[in-house]
């Protein structure tokens, strides 16, 4: 099942960081999930892990890390860590992730599948305030959707690092990247993707005339 995700989910749909693909091909997915959902792991649909939340998509993890572009050198903070799947993926393309969540569930799971991995420091935490005390990040992945990216995760990136998230727009969902400059931060859409909406984080206000 693991090799059909990679054959029919990930290369057909524009993941084509060879690393990624091989790691996401080992990675077992089944050990991150909550025992009830953890037989249906490998398919293309968000599984739902109790209190609201749910396991991302995995194209749309695949996509972000994709544009992500990982090197060994870097130091990456993940903002929805849920079970700890993706940061068992990015450990193995990273130097060092720091992987923050809120629930307190999922952190045990996620401490559970990961004890011994001394690349991973699991943090219970809200989401929108990321993990300053580690800052700066080469790269921030946001495993989810979001309706804006907040200032403080912004400001935990390091000069030149990389974003990606999904952003949540009037109830849409798209893949977003941007890289932070000394001028500021931007991002730009690069796919429409169904991404989960993570918890925690402000709906802008809409100017009303």
């Amino acid at each position: 099942m693991r090799q059909a995700m990679v054959s029919n989910q990930l290369r057909t749909n524009a993941v084509s960081d060879s690393r990624l693909v091989a790691v996401m091909g080992r990675v077992p997915r089944e050990a991150f999930l909550p025992a009830p959902v953890a037989g249906l792991a490998y398919r293309d649909t968000a599984l739902p892990l109790g209190a609201g939340r749910a396991a991302n998509v995995p194209i749309a993890t695949g996509r972000l890390l994709n544009e992500a572009a990982v090197t060994p050198t870097d130091k990456v903070l993940l903002i929805g860590a849920a079970g700890g799947y993706t940061a068992a993926v990015l450990a193995e393309m990273a130097a060092k992730v720091v992987a923050v969540e809120c629930d307190a569930a999922l952190v045990s799971i996620a401490q559970a599948a990961l004890a011994g991995n001394a690349k991973v420091t699991i943090v219970h935490g809200s989401l929108e305030k990321g993990h300053g005390a580690g800052a700066p990040y080469d790269v921030i992945v946001i495993d989810g959707a979001v309706p804006r990216v907040p200032q403080a995760i912004i400001d935990q990136m390091a000069i030149g690092g990389r974003l990606v998230t999904g952003i949540v727009d009037r109830g849409v969902t798209r893949l977003a990247s941007g890289r932070r400059s000394a001028g500021g931060f931007g991002l730009t859409d690069f796919a429409d993707v169904d991404c989960v909406n993570l918890p925690g984080f402000a709906t802008p206000q809409q100017f009303v005339f």
